[in-house]
């Protein structure tokens, strides 16, 4: 699991895809999310603007990342 670390209280999710490096665009996170292809703690997460915080887990494209907080 790959942790990214995020400097703001939260991140929302689609752009969490963007700076995982799993989608280009906001076009594509947007379609990868509606699609039911990303899951957010074990759940699949439909939610484009969901916030993420610091300990939330995603899973996407056969990977999976850890939130944490940054200094």
């Amino acid at each position: 699991m790959e942790v990214i670390i995020i400097q703001t209280e939260y991140i929302k999710l689609d752009s969490f895809l963007k700076l995982a490096g799993l989608a280009d665009t906001g076009g594509q996170a947007k379609a990868a999310v509606q699609a039911g292809l990303v899951k957010v703690n074990g759940e699949v997460c439909q939610m484009r603007g969901k916030k993420l915080r610091p300990g939330d887990s995603v899973e996407a494209g056969g990977k999976s990342w850890q939130v944490a907080q940054g200094q």
